[in-house]
């Protein structure tokens, strides 16, 4: 894979389509994943993004050894406030968007510069704003 003007540098942040991705080995999270391997970056997603992730078609050995792979960031109190935050900024509110919120607070929390990869970058990016590179995926 070639490298993209958006390398991750710090923090490379899978949302439930990243990890689902990551999951299913699309060739295109595998190459980031292989990056951040390479350059010895942290690999995270939320634990409110395993709630999107499962359900019974999924293939449960193949998500286990994803998920050991990277790092599973709790929702503390202050990531949820963070996110909180976020949607108030961003002028969003509801269920529809809160665990892209959640996501958001964990990726502004993690070591900079954070790239997330996603299939929602337009609430992610008013979410988020500069503050972290997002990747359609």
């Amino acid at each position: 894979m070639t490298r993209s003007p958006a390398v991750p540098g710090g923090t490379l942040v899978l949302d439930s389509e990243g990890l689902a991705k990551a999951v299913l080995r699309d060739r295109t999270v595998t190459g980031w994943l292989a990056l951040a391997r390479a350059d010895d970056l942290r690999v995270v997603t939320s634990a409110a993004t395993l709630v999107e992730v499962v359900h019974p078609r999924i293939n449960r050995p193949a998500l286990e050894w994803t998920l050991s792979r990277l790092v599973v960031e709790p929702v503390s109190e202050p990531i949820a406030r963070h996110a909180a935050a976020l949607l108030a900024e961003a002028g969003l509110h509801g269920h529809k968007y809160a665990i892209d919120a959640i996501l958001s607070a964990t990726a502004l929390a993690a070591p900079s510069p954070a790239t997330i990869l996603t299939s929602d970058p337009e609430d992610l990016i008013a979410l988020c704003g500069r503050r972290a590179t997002v990747i359609k995926i």
